[in-house]
């Protein structure tokens, strides 16, 4: 049996609550399924909160503390780890963010903005400054890390399987200066021929329509139930119906099947980045 790897609490308040949450456990000679029995919880989503991976949902929490007797500890600090887990993200979109860690493939289709995974750091800091011009500059410094700092699963050669539909207005209509637009689509071109992502776009001439003024992100994992998500610049709403997420599937499957093949996609991403590194852009 492999070892079990340790947890370091200095790491994080989340690492902290973990790690304490493992002691309190063992000390009490539980194992991870008998701690959530009679709760509507895995013993594989304990063993996530335990390594920082999730957050303590409170109901989670109090029957915890009633498991392990330990006087309301971890009901009362559940939400500082929710707001420490949050960092420089939106509250609505938190659990996103950290379901993207987990999840075993993403796809999304984007109308309106580059998708935060692929954006290069003056395009993050652009759409922060446009969305949130009141921002101080270390809060828009704490927002690009955090953006950045999500991109960073793309480093995993495998894991997960990203798909992306973009539409034709991303490519043709900056929203940087030329030579920072060719960087970021040269980012995005990278990332294909790492063959770490697959894009398409789909152009203005295209006949389908749906889904024009909403992005869309699915998420599905190894052992738990697909996602669904979409936003507007204030707001977020994950779908966790399956009915729902089923029938959002199959519009987004359409949506895919009138893009561009992920090979011609590309070539049209490429030239575009040579066009304004040139000077050259369509109008």
């Amino acid at each position: 049996m492999a070892a079990r790897k340790d947890i370091d609490g200095s790491a994080s308040v989340p690492a902290f609550y973990g790690k304490e949450l493992r002691w309190r456990r063992e000390a009490a000679g539980l194992t991870l399924q008998q701690a959530v029995e009679n709760s509507f919880y895995g013993a594989t989503y304990l063993s996530e909160i335990e390594r920082a991976q999730r957050r303590m949902p409170e109901d989670l929490a109090r029957h915890v503390d009633q498991v392990l007797r330990t006087d309301g500890f971890f009901s009362r600090r559940c939400e500082d780890v929710r707001k420490a887990k949050r960092g420089a993200h939106a509250e609505y979109f938190a659990p996103v963010a950290e379901a993207m860690a987990r999840a075993r493939t993403i796809e999304e289709w984007s109308n309106a903005l580059i998708p935060g995974l692929l954006q290069t750091e003056p395009y993050a800091r652009a759409v922060i400054h446009s969305t949130h011009p009141l921002d101080l500059p270390e809060e828009v410094d704490a927002k690009v890390r955090a953006r950045m700092q999500r991109a960073a699963l793309f480093e995993d050669p495998k894991r997960p399987e990203y798909w992306t539909i973009l539409h034709e207005c991303l490519v043709r209509q900056p929203l940087l200066p030329p030579g920072e637009m060719a960087d970021q689509l040269d980012h995005i071109a990278a990332l294909a021929r790492r063959r770490r992502i697959v894009p398409q776009l789909l152009l203005w001439s295209s006949a389908i329509q749906p889904f024009l003024g909403l992005p869309l992100m699915f998420m599905e994992f190894e052992d738990e139930p697909p996602l669904a998500y979409t936003e507007g610049p204030y707001h977020g709403q994950v779908v966790d119906d399956p009915a729902l997420v089923k029938r959002y599937r199959t519009s987004y499957d359409r949506l895919r099947a009138a893009a561009l093949s992920p090979e011609d996609s590309l070539a049209v991403i490429e030239q575009a980045a040579e066009e304004y590194r040139n000077g050259k852009q369509r109008d």
